[in-house]
């Protein structure tokens, strides 16, 4: 058996291989509520044989939203209607995770769609965005700084969020500290400049993640929970490798299980060196710094190249997006090209099987 299509067990949860659907904006949503197209856009890789499946990055509150077309897990009705969505990738043989977010400074811009880019105002159904300092992203509006008592009521928005996220079936929980949105904001000194428990040295930069990670640990004590990260903000005098491993420690002795390892996000003047695997590099570092389990993505288009980097000892599994869009059942794939057997044909597409 390859290592790519062998399962993996974290906490009570085992997942069927290791090849992932990394979480994917669809800007489809109205008032955070799940619809037909993300049923139908999640369902579809579990029966391509993706072993998990991540909803979107989600968000705990309606300020929380990236844009005002973002998925929501802040009431009932949007746990209810995730429900079904749940269903339906359990139903096809994989795990079904979501991703726990808030936007910070980058929250309430213009989806990809509009013609409009920026900031969307409040008379076109926009808010004021929240961040850790009044700093704005480049051509977006200025945040408002959090104070004490909103980040207060963040922790238990997550903590809120997980409990939905269970009560809708979802089995994995992942907080969102990557791409420039709000944890990450507080993480990467280019975007802290607090001068509180909150701001300044890497401990209180990290101080509200952890906390984050103690509440929805202490919400959904059974369940597994991965952090995302950017490893690096790819900007001279930011985050970087080295704090993102320290961390990576720190939330999982506070509950983590699993570092999601990207990049980037957080300031416009980002250099970004692109290429296949190149966040590899990121996770494995990490994981050879820490011990802990990863998941590795960036660039990952073969059955081959996935397997060639669980081999290597760079990463625990496979994050893959563009290639999920682009191929549905990048499973069913990547598993004839390995030559693997435990792929999980649907009875319906057996007689496609090249074998």
């Amino acid at each position: 058996m390859s290592q790519l299509f062998s399962p993996l067990t974290i906490r009570t949860v085992e997942v069927r291989n290791r090849l992932w659907v990394a979480p994917m904006c669809q800007y489809s949503a109205q008032d955070g509520m799940p619809n037909d197209w993300h049923h139908v856009h999640l369902a579809q890789f579990a029966s391509g044989d993706a072993g998990l499946v991540m909803a979107e990055a989600t968000a705990v509150v309606p300020e929380g939203r990236i844009t005002p077309e973002d998925t929501g897990i802040w009431n009932d009705e949007q746990r209810d209607a995730w429900r079904p969505i749940v269903t339906a990738i359990h139903d096809r043989g994989a795990v079904a995770a979501i991703q726990l977010a808030h936007a910070g400074r980058k929250a309430s811009t213009y989806s990809p769609f509009a013609a409009e880019r920026g900031t969307v105002p409040e008379a076109e159904g926009g808010w004021q965005a929240l961040a850790p300092s009044a700093v704005a992203f480049d051509g977006y509006a200025r945040p408002d700084e959090l104070e004490r008592a909103e980040i207060d009521a963040l922790v238990t928005a997550f903590a809120d969020g997980a409990r939905r996220s269970r009560e809708a079936g979802f089995d994995v929980l992942e907080i969102h500290a990557a791409h420039g949105y709000l944890l990450h904001e507080f993480l990467s000194p280019l975007s802290n400049q607090r001068t509180d428990e909150y701001g300044g040295s890497l401990e209180n930069r990290a101080r509200l993640l952890l906390l984050i990670v103690e509440a929805v640990r202490a919400a959904a004590p059974d369940a597994p929970l991965f952090v995302r990260f950017s490893a690096t903000d790819w900007a001279e005098g930011g985050w970087d490798v080295a704090e993102t491993a320290t961390v990576s420690a720190w939330a999982h002795e506070r509950g983590a299980d699993l570092i999601d390892v990207s990049s980037g996000g957080l300031v416009a003047h980002q250099r970004i060196t692109t290429g296949p695997g190149y966040q590899v590099p990121f996770a494995s570092q990490i994981r050879a710094t820490t011990g802990l389990p990863v998941s590795a993505v960036g660039e990952i288009t073969t059955g081959t190249q996935a397997e060639e980097i669980l081999a290597a000892g760079d990463a625990d599994a496979i994050m893959a997006g563009r290639e999920w869009l682009r191929d549905p059942h990048f499973g069913l794939r990547a598993a004839d090209e390995l030559g693997e057997d435990a792929s999980v044909w649907p009875p319906q597409y057996v007689r496609a099987r090249r074998r």
